[in-house]
């Protein structure tokens, strides 16, 4: 079985996601959060429901999401927006 190519919301939030575990602060706040281990990330990261679960986390605080959006050389709202691309 194939599965469909990644699209842009999903490399954005990819990235978005790589950047906060290579935050220590963020990566413990977040994996404490969602109860996720590291396999578990492994396991979901190509899920869009995930990955949009993941945008809503860093949306909750704006600090976090402006410093990991600044981190990817994207814009916060290219985060909001690709959360909201997920879910759809």
């Amino acid at each position: 079985m194939h599965s469909n190519p990644p699209n842009d919301a999903q490399v954005l939030a990819l990235n978005a996601l790589a950047a906060t575990l290579g935050n220590q602060r963020l990566a413990e706040r977040f994996l404490s959060l969602s109860g996720l281990t590291p396999p578990d990330l492994r396991q979901r990261a190509n899920e869009p429901s995930f990955l949009a679960e993941f945008l809503r986390f860093l949306e909750a605080n704006e600090t976090d999401l402006v410093d990991i959006a600044n981190s990817i050389c994207a814009k916060p709202d290219q985060l909001v927006t690709a959360r909201r691309l997920l879910e759809s």
